[in-house]
């Protein structure tokens, strides 16, 4: 059994596939997604599918990043639809037409609703570890920790969790394409939607794997290095 946590996906479905037989997933790994699914790459839709179909087959936590939320704001009012489409809703909701056009909301499947509505969740905590999208502020417990410090708050010098744990968490591009570990907090964004790759890390052995939309691939251990 393996704990993986895996970056800003940002639409690219090939970088996740290719990550899923590269590393490879296996039906006994958790796997923890740290937000961010959809804008900017050029297949949010099946990012979403994706996640629908392996919740079936495996352990998948999947928590809310900013885009996702933003999306979702779109969906329920469309007074936050041009926001959304600026920060590249433009492109996911290309991703749903069938007619190869822009799109429009409605073609946005019930399913996929659905899960940015009440399948996302805001964090994760395990015995040694703290799993969010954007940060935490290190004073308050995470029961109390705003929205917006967890889906927009920059990797930084914030100080070690009073918890204690290790953060994992993505939002903050890595635009050197390698993730950034400074002992108590850990980033693994690792720009996959520009320059950069997809990362996989698997946290009890701090190995990971990283793979581009264009098919390559390539692997490392954490180096830790100062803030």
């Amino acid at each position: 059994m393996r704990m993986l946590a895996i970056g800003d996906i940002h639409g690219c479905l090939n970088a996740l596939q290719t990550l899923e037989r590269t590393v490879p997933f296996q039906r006994d790994d958790t796997l923890i997604l740290l937000g961010d699914y959809v804008d900017r790459g050029p297949n949010s839709a099946g990012v979403l599918d994706w996640i629908l179909w392996n919740r079936e087959r495996q352990k998948v936590v999947a928590l809310r990043g900013n885009h996702d939320q933003m999306m979702l704001a779109a969906l329920q009012d469309e007074i936050h639809l041009q926001s959304w489409l600026n920060c590249g809703g433009d492109a996911t909701l290309a991703s749903y037409s069938p007619f190869g056009d822009a799109g429009r909301l409605i073609d946005v499947p019930p399913a996929h609703r659905e899960l940015l509505e009440t399948g996302l969740v805001r964090y994760h905590e395990t015995p040694t570890h703290i799993f969010v999208h954007g940060a935490l502020l290190p004073e308050l417990p995470l029961e109390d920790q705003p929205d917006f410090v967890l889906y927009w708050e920059r990797f930084n010098e914030h100080p070690p969790h009073q918890s204690g744990k290790t953060v994992v968490c993505g939002h903050t591009s890595q635009r050197d394409g390698k993730p950034k570990d400074i002992g108590h907090a850990i980033c693994i964004d690792t720009w996959a939607c520009g320059e950069g790759w997809l990362t996989c890390l698997d946290i009890e052995t701090n190995g990971y794997w990283q793979a581009r939309e264009t098919g390559e691939t390539r692997s490392g251990m954490l180096i830790p290095s100062r803030a």
